[in-house]
């Protein structure tokens, strides 16, 4: 009967219990893709991650990201609170390359703050209107700004911008219509709107459907690459740097920091925290 090892951290977090919570498995190399997604429905975490041994010359370590529902090609808070377990584990130091279904994404650290690189973005033209998406997300239609656009890299979603910081607060969307009006080329029933706060903070949230609900993430790493591929797509001047405020209205507040520089390049930050460690027996 093997054990397992498993670790506890929070991403984007400023406090030991805030962030975006993330289970890593320390060794999955025994484990199949059933297995894990077994576990990870068990931990019930919006994901859970298994460090395998990298099966290319140029990764620290393979990883695999399971939702308790399906396995994601990348996300976000996984790649850094993997990358913060990784670094410990191999003693990689503070550069490391994580092998994922998306491809080598290069993760660095100053501290327990670290960065992403991500994939340079693929977007697409939605096909809903902006009252579809208004009535979507349940607010007025002047609040719902023109440019959505589904963005990818390496996770789709679409990425909704909105008329204010306010309009975002008030957001109460509909499972059904997300469902209905929300339709990517890889992904459906899902929402990020953002809204600037003032040149340096912007105020988002994320929402999916799950079993018919809606779902609010505390903290979406991928969204905010895609959010710089948004802004990429959309001409805004360049290099610039943000700081992305999430999860205040679920009571896990996520700081995550988005930058893009001169060459178009996306990078996603946030302090990883360490909470605890456990093991189970299969």
């Amino acid at each position: 009967m093997p054990t397992l090892r498993y670790r506890l951290v929070n991403v984007f977090a400023e406090s030991p219990l805030a962030g975006n919570p993330l289970c890593v498995f320390e060794d999955g190399s025994a484990l199949d893709g059933q297995t894990m997604q077994a576990l990870a429905l068990q931990f019930n975490l919006s994901e859970t991650t298994f460090v395998l041994p990298a099966t290319t010359a140029d990764a620290t370590a393979h990883v695999r990201i399971f939702t308790p529902g399906f396995e994601m090609p990348f996300a976000g808070h996984p790649t850094l609170g993997t990358a913060h377990v990784v670094r410990d584990l191999l003693n990689a130091g503070d550069e490391v390359r994580l092998q994922m279904q998306a491809g080598i994404i290069p993760v660095t650290a100053r501290g327990d703050e670290w960065t992403l690189k991500a994939n340079a973005p693929r977007t697409h033209v939605p096909h809903a209107s902006r009252a579809e998406f208004a009535r979507m997300l349940g607010l007025d239609a002047t609040e719902v700004l023109d440019g959505s656009l589904w963005v990818d890299t390496g996770s789709e979603q679409l990425i909704m911008p909105l008329a204010s910081a306010g309009a975002v607060e008030r957001c109460q969307p509909s499972a059904e219509l997300l469902m209905k009006y929300s339709v990517g080329n890889k992904r459906n029933g899902l929402a990020y709107v953002w809204a600037r706060i003032d040149d340096a903070n912007i105020r988002a949230r994320f929402f999916f459907t799950k079993y018919g609900s809606v779902i609010e993430d505390p903290g979406t790493g991928s969204a905010c690459a895609n959010l710089g591929g948004w802004l990429i797509a959309h001409g805004k001047p360049l290099p610039l740097a943000v700081k992305v405020l999430q999860g205040d209205q679920v009571g896990r507040p996520c700081r995550l920091g988005l930058n893009v520089d001169a060459d178009r390049n996306i990078f996603v930050s946030g302090r990883v925290i360490a909470l605890g460690r456990g093991e189970i027996a299969l």
